[in-house]
């Protein structure tokens, strides 16, 4: 397949492009890092970059929890616009295969139970106990401790913050254009990506690379609230060979399928800090106490539907994949 790749000079989109390579397809990178007119938000220039594209793998996007609501209008311009014009110019093309660079911040906070009332969905987290270090969200029924598990894909979406709104907005938007278009669509829902040319220390870089641009500086990485808090760290390479995969498997026609795209090896975010420091040999994590709202607590899932219908499986474990992120070049942006 001729494959679109948007985003195909980034961080997740250039480890695709390889992937594709490697499996015999032909790439095309569309990517503002190469080409400052290559803008997924300029439908004269998608549409000349669709031309004779079989498929595209939409990885464009602004990323990150960024600042608040003071660049919600950016956020909303780069993540949808920018997939609605895509999106659009497919569909005159009559490109009718994509993949998107979905998001697990879509669900909110992860799958809690409680050991009276079950499962339960607890809200936002309250600034009064985030600040007096009471960061286990509880039973909105009865304040009872949650323990926490692994989020399906069928689970309530519930974004928590600018970003994770525009990536939900992008799969409807991508939802509408299969339903109408009769095109075959799905969302690779990444857990925290991480690996070889992240991007180093930015407002918009995921915490690994906020501790790995620590390390290379000299100095210890910074774990908010108290480490504790659970995520599935997911290799980049295994990120780009779900895309393939998806690509290659296709979708059903006239709808969009999601999948939950992770390692399936929950670890803390502390974990993740020792991992990192002890395989650079830098200084030790210290825990800080401090905290960003929209962050959540606990959010890990169940990616066994992509690994079953799709045959794919991660092949890069914690501990290899860290000790060669503590090693590896990151990029400026």
């Amino acid at each position: 397949m001729r494959v679109l790749v948007t985003g195909g000079a980034g961080f997740i989109g250039s480890h695709v492009v390889e992937a594709l390579t490697s499996h015999g397809h032909e790439p095309v990178v569309y990517d503002v890092r190469r080409d400052p007119s290559a803008d997924v938000r300029d439908p004269a220039a998608v549409a000349r970059a669709l031309s004779g594209v079989d498929a595209v793998c939409h990885q464009a996007a602004m990323v990150g929890l960024g600042n608040g609501v003071a660049d919600a209008a950016e956020y909303a311009s780069h993540n949808d616009v920018g997939t609605a014009v895509l999106l659009a110019a497919m569909a005159e093309a009559g490109v009718g295969r994509l993949v998107l660079a979905g998001s697990m911040v879509v669900y909110g906070e992860g799958r809690y139970e409680c050991p009276r009332h079950g499962v339960v969905r607890p809200g936002p987290r309250a600034v009064a106990d985030l600040d007096a270090g009471r960061f286990e969200p509880r039973c909105p029924v009865c304040e009872a401790e949650l323990s926490p598990g692994l989020v399906g894909e069928d689970a309530p979406v519930d974004p928590r913050n600018v970003y994770a709104t525009t990536k939900l907005a992008q799969e409807h938007l991508a939802a509408a254009w299969a339903r109408v278009t009769g095109g075959q669509a799905v969302s690779l829902r990444y857990h925290n990506v991480y690996g070889p040319r992240m991007p180093r220390d930015t407002p918009y870089a995921g915490v690994a690379s906020f501790f790995r641009s620590a390390l290379a500086r000299g100095e210890a990485p910074r774990v908010f609230e108290d480490g504790r808090q659970r995520r599935d760290f997911v290799h980049v390479r295994d990120v780009a060979a779900a895309n393939v995969a998806a690509l290659e498997a296709g979708a059903p026609s006239g709808a969009l399928t999601a999948y939950n795209t992770g390692s399936g090896e929950p670890h803390t975010v502390g974990e993740m800090a020792h991992a990192l420091a002890a395989a650079h040999g830098g200084p030790a994590p210290v825990v800080t106490g401090e905290y960003r709202l929209g962050d959540v607590r606990h959010i890990t899932a169940d990616s066994s539907r992509l690994r079953t219908e799709l045959d794919w499986k991660p092949q890069v474990g914690f501990e290899e994949g860290m000790t060669e992120f503590a090693r590896a070049g990151m990029r400026d942006a």
